[in-house]
């Protein structure tokens, strides 16, 4: 997601509903926020807790700045009406059967006039991958369902949202899961696979000019995922 784009300001209370491993959440943290990385994986709350502690002792933070881990269900979130700022949901929804359900509590818990952005795949690249490996998806935990852009804009309005702009990113990675699902999603040591996965870990690390232009570039066209922002409607009286 583009954190320029949405808006974050220092003491806003924000929080990452499915946080994973916290690559969203830590870059939060270092913009001031008081977030809050949610997750049912507690071995991976655990990690992200550990990272905190590590900016604060090296002062990679703001002073104000806090952040905390909390375990739970997107279906029952363990948070007050009206509470956040700001919520970010990336790569989470279509892994949830429910999804109506979980956007429902993800509407509640972000205050009027507040932000949302929720990111998923993109249908054409995720198609592919589905269509070359089943194992890719038919794992447990794995992504239950394919959204085309207006089906998840839908879902979201109806979920009491109103559409703001969208945008695709990770073009560079598209190819890589392409191969990955053709050779086996497990199988890391296959030539192809570590030789890209080089790649995207250089240009992780370098943002080299011509990767990160070639990216800009066919973002639009070949963008793994699809980046989605709303906002909540402030209550009239």
């Amino acid at each position: 997601m583009d954190f320029d784009k949405l808006g974050v300001q220092p003491g806003q209370r924000v929080l990452d509903l499915g946080c994973g491993a916290g690559r969203h959440a830590f870059e939060l943290y270092r913009l001031g926020a008081d977030v809050t990385a949610f997750d049912h994986d507690v071995e991976e709350l655990d990690n992200v807790a550990a990272m905190f502690a590590a900016m604060k002792t090296e002062d990679e933070v703001p002073a104000n700045a806090q952040a905390q881990t909390v375990v739970g269900d997107a279906l029952a979130l363990p948070f007050p009406d009206e509470h956040f700022d700001v919520v970010i949901a990336s790569e989470i929804m279509e892994h949830i059967p429910e999804d109506e359900k979980a956007m429902a509590e993800l509407v509640r818990v972000v205050k009027p006039g507040g932000r949302v952005v929720v990111t998923v795949p993109r249908d054409w690249p995720e198609r592919i991958c589905w269509a070359l490996s089943d194992e890719y998806h038919q794992v447990e935990g794995g992504h239950v369902r394919i959204y085309s852009a207006a089906e998840l804009i839908g879902k979201l309005s109806d979920a009491g949202l109103r559409f703001a702009f969208q945008h695709h990113a990770h073009a560079l990675h598209s190819p890589y899961w392409w191969i990955k699902c053709a050779v086996g999603t497990d199988n890391d040591d296959h030539p192809l696979v570590k030789a890209y996965h080089s790649f995207l870990v250089w240009d992780m690390m370098q943002a080299p000019w011509i990767s990160r232009t070639a990216e800009r570039l066919l973002n639009p066209v070949a963008g793994k995922s699809l980046a989605v922002y709303l906002g909540k409607p402030r209550v009239r009286s």
